[in-house]
């Protein structure tokens, strides 16, 4: 009889839990979301990626990506228990513009969105800041590091993305638990702050 690791995750969720919150992982394609999700989910994470063609090559612009071979055709999907009585749920966007449909479906419900964003191809990243704005997602933003990527001063990243001044912007690892957990604390914040302000 094959038994559980002591230090795997139960796959279902304990009676205790009450409240569940449903958050966005998004960002423009090559951005890091699957990693993102596959590194804080305790269960497995469910994905739907698809091996890249020479067809996609005419629609995926690959311009300073490396070693991408896959990408996700529908979605990413992690759990994520924070206390007895609290689990996230974390959903994980096509990053291309021809998969915003699916946004609607997958935006509803959702109490915010944590973008994902690359220094090196900020400019993507306006496309997906636009659509998380039109379904009325508050939102935190995430820098991921990636090797040899450039470093800026956070006024200028900001500035660069014309980010109001109460949303957060950190940097993170998406390979990395801790960091990827602190910037999802920082979205968790964001909204709690924001449902203070609420009258």
């Amino acid at each position: 009889m094959d038994s559980a690791l002591a230090s795997e995750p139960p796959p279902y969720l304990p009676d205790t839990v009450r409240t569940s919150v449903k958050i966005l992982i998004v960002g423009h394609f090559a951005v890091g979301k699957t990693t993102y999700i596959g590194t804080l989910s305790e269960i497995r994470p469910l994905r739907t990626e698809e091996r890249m063609t020479q067809a996609g090559a005419a629609v995926d612009d690959l311009a300073g990506i490396r070693d991408k071979t896959t990408t996700t055709v529908a979605m990413d999907f992690g759990r994520l228990t924070l206390t007895d009585d609290i689990v996230l749920y974390l959903f994980g966007t096509p990053g291309q513009e021809r998969f915003s449909r699916l946004w609607d479906d997958l935006a509803r419900g959702a109490l915010g969105a944590l973008i994902l964003v690359d220094t090196s191809r900020l400019d993507q990243s306006f496309a997906v800041m636009d659509i998380v704005e039109k379904q009325g997602l508050p939102y935190a933003v995430a820098v991921n590091h990636f090797d040899g990527s450039p470093a800026f001063p956070e006024e200028e990243v900001r500035e660069a993305l014309d980010l109001a001044p109460g949303t957060p912007l950190v940097t993170c690892d998406a390979r990395d638990r801790r960091s990827s957990t602190e910037a999802l604390i920082s979205l968790v914040d964001h909204l709690m702050t924001l449902d203070t302000e609420q009258p």
